[in-house]
């Protein structure tokens, strides 16, 4: 079948971008849809190819536009993660009744907040942007996904924006650690330091949102509040954004301790990496059945991370899906792969 040519006239930024040869060129991503034929001259792009093909170029092109608009930090690897999401199906949002929330918008996702340097924060991935609304629409938000997807990170983003818009007065990050008992007892200082190596991701991410300064302003105010899982039974948290981090290392009594926490005003956020469980036996892991527990129970949404949502090298996806495979066995995964 004979295709008719295409020509899409490009703003020069993003001809330069396009057709350049330095690092984030994206005529040659183009090129790798098969049965499509791309050629550029000046600002123009020529196309002849399937339909569809072509579609997924022009909403390449117009979200590399958007994308570059909002900022001129877009390297390689940014490209490519664009390219991914606008020519690959989008990752739906399943929420607690298993029923598609709907397709999310094409990127560029709305910002979430600035950090203290004044670069952009925002969801980089459709399924990235699916677990920010779902933070935004739901009281209880579970998401489960490999290392390096963002969940820590957009978490701690949402928590510190709800706490900007004052939607909550107070933030309260957790994670269990499991040296905890008579170990963290005989470790010098007080609770902060004791727990300081299991909590420094939350540390980064927080000080790179506030900076140093503000972030132990609020620490010393109360206004943040870093606990480890197990001091948290008995008290119960008003008007607070709460987030448990590293949940594959709960068992199912710490993680009911946990979500009945919860009071009026507040939201949590549970991550976790169901490949990542350090428990003496994994089973135990309450991560592995919490969607069975909760799947019934409204205003609880589940999103699941995958390799493609990882923003690292992108090496550190190969590793991931090489991992999950070398893991993967028969009838493995029943309530862990649905968690």
């Amino acid at each position: 079948m004979t295709h008719p040519e295409v020509t899409l006239e490009l703003h020069e930024e993003v001809a330069r971008r396009l057709f350049g040869s330095g690092q984030g060129a994206g005529l040659g991503l183009i090129r790798t849809l098969p049965h499509l034929t791309a050629r550029a001259r000046g600002n123009c792009l020529f196309l002849k190819g399937p339909a569809d093909q072509v579609a997924a170029v022009r909403r390449f092109v117009d979200a590399l536009g958007r994308h570059l608009e909002g900022t001129a930090d877009l390297g390689q690897a940014d490209m490519q993660r664009l390219f991914d999401e606008m020519t690959q199906a989008a990752a739906p949002l399943t929420a607690a009744n298993g029923a598609a929330a709907g397709s999310v918008r094409e990127a560029p996702y709305e910002e979430i907040l600035t950090t203290h340097t004044g670069r952009a924060v925002r969801a980089k991935t459709a399924a990235q942007h699916a677990y920010v609304e779902a933070m935004r629409r739901h009281l209880v938000t579970v998401s489960v996904g490999p290392a390096g997807t963002g969940k820590t990170y957009l978490a701690i983003a949402m928590a510190v924006r709800a706490l900007r818009d004052k939607q909550v007065s107070r933030v309260i990050l957790s994670r269990p650690t499991i040296e905890a008992g008579e170990k963290l007892g005989y470790l010098p200082g007080d609770l902060l330091e004791k727990v300081d190596p299991h909590f420094r991701p939350l540390y980064d991410a927080l000080q790179e949102f506030l900076g140093v300064s503000r972030f132990q302003q609020f620490l010393r105010q109360g206004i943040l509040e870093i606990t480890p899982l197990g001091f948290m039974r008995g008290r119960t948290f008003n008007e607070a954004f709460i987030v448990l981090d590293e949940a594959q290392n709960t068992t199912v009594r710490q993680m009911r301790m946990f979500l009945t926490r919860m009071g009026y005003g507040s939201r949590v956020v549970v991550t976790g990496d169901r490949t990542q469980i350090d428990l003496p036996t994994p089973r135990d892991s309450a991560l592995t059945t919490l969607r069975q527990v909760l799947g019934e129970v409204g205003d609880v949404a589940f999103v699941d991370l995958s390799a493609r949502d990882v923003i690292r090298h992108e090496l550190v996806k190969k590793i991931i899906r090489a991992y999950e495979a070398y893991f993967q066995e028969p009838g493995d995964g029943g309530g862990a792969a649905g968690a």
